[in-house]
């Protein structure tokens, strides 16, 4: 795999699967990576709450900054993911 991927543009996302609960990520494409976890079984957590409705995503720098978001984001209450989600 080309290494500068990892310097171009990345996203962290939220996304609500059926159940209410919230799924974070980050991908170099949402809306793709979104599509991925509704077709197919391979994110362990996704593949039984599907389907999953994007409702918060953030532009990183990189790779490394958006890894880092988006174990911060993790890191959130329910409450606090929520506010986050309502300020986009």
């Amino acid at each position: 795999m080309d290494k500068s991927i990892y310097q171009q543009i990345w996203f962290v996302y939220i996304a609500e699967c059926r159940d209410g609960t919230f799924y974070c990520g980050i991908a170099k494409d949402v809306l793709k990576r979104i599509a991925e976890h509704n077709s197919n079984n391979k994110c362990r957590y996704t593949s039984f709450r599907k389907p999953l409705v994007l409702k918060y995503y953030e532009q990183c720098e990189n790779y490394k900054m958006a890894r880092s978001r988006e174990t911060e984001i993790k890191k959130f209450s329910r409450i606090k993911k929520e506010a986050l989600i309502k300020s986009n």
